[in-house]
């Protein structure tokens, strides 16, 4: 049985977490909690993990889907480097930022969601998985008559293979095995 790559599951619980905290860090700043200012920290941290999530880490083995428009931000990501590489960094980055949030009742669900992408992570870590990002596959062009050898000489639909066998010997003394037949039997034509 395969094993487990754990930090796409990481990846995806934290992309998620992270649209949860704006969307409590909103409905905090905009009904304006007694402690609004964690829900607009919220909404900053959502933006921050989004924008380091939003790009798939290559997997290991198999192939990997990229998310639209990925290429444009996987860029920026691997300009960090270890930073952004290192799931060990990304574990204890997601737990640090999702302390604040934890204070606020709007934005406490981001904050569980995020600790246990931060918990997945740090397994991610521990199992030895780093990410790399999704290069490109460079296009190849089929090489026009590398592929067709020869084309057919006639057009379809093709006889089977067993027509252009040999002829037989009584086709080759003239004796037709095919065609029109005499009927051995007479007949009369007779209408009644």
């Amino acid at each position: 049985m395969g094993q487990i790559e754990w930090a796409m599951w990481a990846n995806e619980q934290a992309l998620a977490s992270g649209l949860i905290l704006i969307t409590g860090g909103i409905v905090a700043t905009a009904g304006q909690f007694t402690q609004w200012y964690l829900g607009a920290y919220s909404i900053g941290a959502g933006i921050l993990i989004c924008l380091l999530e939003y790009p798939r880490g290559k997997r290991s083995k198999g192939s990997t889907m990229e998310r639209c428009g990925q290429k444009y931000l996987t860029r920026v990501v691997k300009l960090f480097g270890p930073l952004t590489r290192n799931y060990y960094i990304r574990a204890f980055l997601h737990l640090g930022l999702a302390v604040p949030a934890g204070f606020l009742l709007a934005t406490i669900l981001g904050t569980a969601c995020l600790a246990i992408a931060s918990g997945i992570y740090l397994l991610a870590a521990i199992r030895g998985e780093q990410w790399s990002p999704i290069e490109p596959k460079p296009k190849e062009r089929p090489q026009i008559g590398g592929t067709i050898k020869q084309p057919p000489s006639n057009p379809p639909p093709r006889p089977p293979a067993e027509a252009h066998k040999k002829p037989s010997e009584e086709e080759a003394a003239g004796v037709p095995t095919g065609g029109p037949q005499e009927n051995p039997m007479p007949v009369n034509d007779e209408v009644v």
